[in-house]
């Protein structure tokens, strides 16, 4: 008898152990697809930035309500990101907002970050205003975009990248 309860206890013991370390395998191979699904779609220049916080540089941080995004895909980007700031000339039609803009033509450069995830450089040729949209692109998906303009002071986003649909 003694030894059944010795031998229960120790497959009890084994069995609990397991169980307990099952969760964090199960979360370092999400963590595996998620990085290869990230570097998939950024290779593939196919995702989505989605808002969820404006940084402008006077001002104080705001949390984005509504659906802001930038879109990416080899031919086209279409933003609809908002902007707070300081502009230093008038715009022609004040109705159109500095950040909603489609470019077709454009430059697209990605380069690999020393501890992991991305930073793409895109330059629109064929729009006035922006210069320059920077993203930094981690690996679980969060990321940051950095937009420079000619005519008004730099904003930053936070936010994540998803698939495009």
């Amino acid at each position: 008898m003694k030894n059944n309860i010795i031998k229960f206890s120790r497959w009890f013991g084994l069995a609990v152990i397991a169980f307990a370390l099952l969760p964090a395998a199960l979360q370092a191979q999400h963590k595996k697809d998620k990085k290869a699904q990230i570097q998939r779609i950024v290779e593939a220049q196919n995702y989505v930035f989605k808002a969820q916080t404006a940084l402008p540089q006077s001002g104080s941080t705001r949390q984005l309500t509504s659906d802001f995004d930038l879109q990416i895909s080899r031919d086209t980007i279409v933003s609809d990101l908002p902007y707070f700031g300081r502009a230093f000339t008038a715009p022609l039609n004040p109705a159109e907002g500095p950040l909603r803009f489609t470019s077709t033509d454009f430059q697209y450069a990605v380069t690999n970050r020393k501890k992991g995830g991305w930073d793409v450089v895109i330059t629109p040729k064929d729009v006035h205003d922006p210069r320059q949209l920077n993203l930094s692109i981690f690996d679980n998906g969060s990321a940051s975009v950095s937009v420079t303009s000619y005519n008004r002071q730099p904003i930053s986003f936070n936010g994540y990248v998803t698939t495009r649909k």
